[in-house]
């Protein structure tokens, strides 16, 4: 510890606890990069970042309680942002995830958490909306659709129908939140935005994987199956659309200097490729699962070099400073 002008400063806490908020898609963009692995076959890798994702959760997760209970006033000023929503989305994400292992009591209890905690973000971020928004805007419908897509999978997996209700009112209402806040979005975000405005294509993308989830449930039937199976198709091409003029903006207008908001980069990579999968497997077309096998290797690199800029930052913010310690 070092000397200042009281004599001792305090001893800097564990690397997590510097994290803001939006450090929480680095979870969704592990743990849904994980779920693509999955679905492709590749177990080993998909475990590896399961696990990496999983322990990210746990440590997201006591540093949010630790600011609920020991700092409220922090956690306040951050439960007004959207990026606090991201809480919401990783832990559907996580429980996507445990589901394709089998795990429903471990499912179910993420779902209770995500559910409880959505309301309160939700009404928070929500009653703060303005015009011009930055892309983090969409995570209400990020949120929302992780909750649909969850509920929509242990429906199916437990055969529990009133699951597959409350996930179709969940997905009406993120489509909902989701012209809203593209109503709000600030579209010069697509030129200048530092990485999350690649949620408003990742909003669509967990979106369609809520639809195909929704779509091969039982329970539905007739015209009504028929509209949500289009519906989904709809939102997976409205994604892919944003993804190449997002691609193109980056291209143009490169910004390549590293932030934590690249992460909500990472994860619209990820959720792309696997809502492209999950909709392919529900409709059966094939192009779609070629389609999301090769976005899904883009993110997986995309995910390595922002891995490796996040440590390299972690490493330089906590590195002593000579100067510091010489002026006392």
């Amino acid at each position: 510890m070092v000397g200042s002008a009281g004599g001792m400063c305090e001893r800097p806490g564990p690397w997590w606890a510097e994290l803001p908020p939006a450090a929480g898609a680095a979870v969704m963009a592990t743990c849904i990069l994980s779920v693509g692995l999955h679905l492709t076959g590749f177990e080993a890798l998909s475990l590896a970042l399961f696990a990496l994702g999983g322990l990210g959760w746990v440590l997201l997760a006591g540093e949010f309680l630790a600011r609920l209970i020991g700092n409220r006033r922090r956690w306040l000023t951050e439960a007004d942002t959207p990026p606090a929503l991201t809480a919401v989305a990783a832990t559907t994400v996580v429980g996507v995830r445990c589901s394709q292992e089998g795990w429903a009591g471990l499912a179910y209890g993420l779902l209770a958490v995500a559910a409880l905690a959505w309301p309160v973000l939700v009404f928070t971020v929500v009653r703060r909306w303005q015009r011009r928004m930055p892309g983090s805007a969409f995570l209400v419908c990020v949120a929302t659709q992780g909750l649909a897509a969850l509920a929509a999978t242990l429906c199916l997996d437990e055969e529990v129908a009133w699951l597959g209700d409350a996930a179709l009112a969940a997905f009406a209402l993120g489509l909902l939140l989701y012209a809203e806040a593209l109503f709000r979005f600030d579209f010069r975000e697509v030129c200048r935005g530092l990485g999350d405005q690649w949620i408003a294509g990742g909003a669509l993308a967990i979106s369609a994987l809520a639809g195909s989830r929704l779509y091969v449930l039982p329970q539905w039937s007739g015209s009504g199956h028929e509209a949500l199976r289009w519906l989904t198709l709809v939102l997976i091409v409205l994604d892919l659309a944003w993804y190449v003029v997002l691609l193109a903006a980056e291209t143009r207008w490169p910004r390549p200097a590293y932030d934590i908001r690249r992460w909500s980069t990472v994860f619209p990579l990820g959720m792309s490729a696997a809502a492209c999968l999950a909709v392919s497997d529900a409709t059966g077309l094939r192009w779609l699962h070629s389609t999301g096998l090769v976005l899904l290797w883009i993110a997986l690199g995309a995910w390595v070099v922002t891995a490796g800029a996040l440590v390299r930052n972690l490493r330089d913010r906590r590195r002593p400073n000579p100067g510091a310690r010489a002026g006392g």
